[in-house]
């Protein structure tokens, strides 16, 4: 294209420029995420285009009738929170009253430009121009779209209006496809959770509770490895669920009708664990009265659950592997050999790897229990899961010691959601335990949490960077929960929030957060 001067800005040719504007506005909406993150960049590349000295769109609350500022460029904050309109009120309010464009060659010469956002009526001596064209969704207004430029006489008014015009429609169509695409989005994640809870009803175990993506994880894998016969590892740290995902896996296996036994290494001195394990003959060792069946006899038929595997004795090791390799054993002081036919579930929370470098715990005998090996995430990794566990733990000692506790605070939630929880889900089932003992108003508060959960250096949140770090930080979580708990929705978080739109989309933006994220 013949890039000639145009005699109209003394520029390359000016319907060129209009043509690539608009392009590259249409390029920005369509690739948007947001597309309220894309408006403020959106009105500054217009008012580069056209040399403009600033441009706001304005939204129109249909209940209240009021009119402002939704995002602008060129506006300081301070003009922004003035701009305020009533249906009818200037030239903002006229335009989208009457639902037709109005040009204002020369706005200090006119006496419909209120000014009400207090801006120059001049630049460097120069008149100013401000055009404002109505945005339609459908056949209703939703607000304006508003640019202030210098006033140059060779741009005719309708050339202006015209663009625009274009603008605002492109705006509102890109925001009308959004709509579109998010309720379809909405729809489909609806029919998704529906057809998986039909389908995962049976496999989700009900004594666990956690929505993470951790969990969600540990549960495909009790569900893939259940069925099976084949030895399985639990690794987490204490007090994360081990036994419960023992319980879970004997309870969908094929063994879930047979004796299900459980077995605390740790709880048992190394003169009684063989003893315990294996039986014993009448007279096998002073005390020895009578014959008695050990734990893997007790389970013939069914799942044996050896928790705190890594304390076990190395003479033990050795028994427990020929156990593991022939599924046969005798008893302490007898010579019969006894075959069961047990499925084995270890649990630790120890460095297997490590103790078998120290010489503490056997290679082989680590091979044989690591067949399939299943980690679950310490409390701290999955912290989305805590609200629903206090909501769990509530209910139940509710139902235990019959008090009636109501709900939990959010400030009370939050330092739960900050807290390192090194006793991992035990430990917040005793605070927990301890805060519905303490409540009196059937309301759980913060002042009710331990101690512990109440100083900066027991939950790693000592304060760094003076005070407008640490406010920007509190800010910043706390509009990153509310957006979680509104799924991304930006006028619902507002709401929780207790400011305005406006107020939130320029947080959002300071600190670049993107709400679409927490839609998913």
């Amino acid at each position: 294209m013949d890039l000639k001067r145009c005699v109209k800005t003394n520029d390359e040719c000016y319907g060129y420029q209009e043509l690539t504007l608009l392009f590259d506005i249409s390029t920005q909406l369509s690739r948007s995420k947001e597309i309220t993150e894309e408006l403020p960049l959106i009105l500054k590349k217009v008012c580069g285009y056209l040399d403009a000295e600033s441009s706001f769109l304005t939204i129109l609350e249909t209940q209240s009738e009021r009119i402002f500022i939704e995002v602008a460029h060129g506006l300081s904050p301070a003009q922004l929170s003035r701009g305020k309109y009533v249906l009818g009120e200037g030239i903002i309010g006229r335009v989208i009253e009457t639902a037709s464009p109005v040009v204002v060659p020369e706005i200090s010469k006119s006496r419909l430009f209120l000014n009400k956002t207090k801006q120059d009526l001049k630049v460097g001596g120069q008149e100013l121009t401000f055009i404002c064209v109505p945005i339609m969704q459908g056949v209703k207004v939703a607000g304006t779209l508003s640019l202030t430029r210098k006033f140059n006489p060779r741009i005719t008014i309708e050339e202006d209006k015209r663009l625009l015009s274009i603008i605002g429609s492109i705006i509102t169509q890109a925001v009308r496809i959004r709509q579109e695409r998010l309720v379809e989005i909405e729809k489909l994640k609806k029919e998704n959770r529906a057809l998986q809870e039909r389908v995962g009803t049976d496999s989700k175990p009900s004594n666990m509770i956690g929505n993470s993506s951790k969990m969600r994880d540990v549960f495909t894998l009790i569900d893939m490895v259940a069925p099976t016969i084949s030895t399985v590892l639990i690794r987490g740290e204490s007090g994360c669920g081990k036994e419960l995902v023992a319980d879970a896996i004997h309870r969908f296996s094929q063994r879930k009708g047979q004796p299900f036994i459980k077995v605390n290494c740790s709880a048992l001195s190394d003169s009684l664990i063989e003893s315990e394990l294996f039986g014993h003959e009448r007279g096998a060792f002073t005390g020895a009265e009578k014959q008695r069946k050990g734990r893997f006899e007790m389970a013939d038929g069914g799942t044996i659950f050896l928790d705190e595997i890594g304390d076990l004795p190395l003479t033990t090791q050795v028994k427990l592997l020929r156990v593991l390799q022939q599924k046969a054993f005798e008893r302490l002081g007898g010579s019969e050999t006894i075959e069961v036919n047990v499925r084995i579930i270890c649990a630790t929370n120890r460095n297997l790897e490590e103790l078998i470098v120290e010489n503490k715990f056997r290679e082989d005998f680590f091979y044989r229990i690591n067949v399939f090996p299943l980690f679950l995430p310490p409390l701290r990794d999955r912290r989305n899961d805590v609200p629903i566990l206090v909501d769990h733990f509530i209910a139940k000692f509710n139902q235990i010691n019959s008090t009636d506790i109501k709900r939990i605070t959010s400030s009370a939630i939050n330092m739960l959601m900050v807290y390192s929880w090194p006793g991992n889900v035990r430990e917040l089932e005793n605070v927990i335990e301890r805060a519905c003992i303490l409540s009196r108003d059937k309301v759980i508060h913060s002042y009710h949490l331990p101690p512990t959960l109440q100083t900066a250096g027991s939950s790693n949140t000592e304060a760094k960077g003076g005070l407008a770090f640490v406010v920007e930080k509190i800010e910043r979580e706390l509009i990153t929960e509310a957006l979680i708990s509104k799924k991304g929705n930006i006028a619902q978080a507002a709401a929780q929030l207790l400011i305005t739109e406006r107020m939130l989309g320029s947080r959002i933006a300071k600190y670049n957060i993107e709400p679409w994220r927490y839609r998913l």
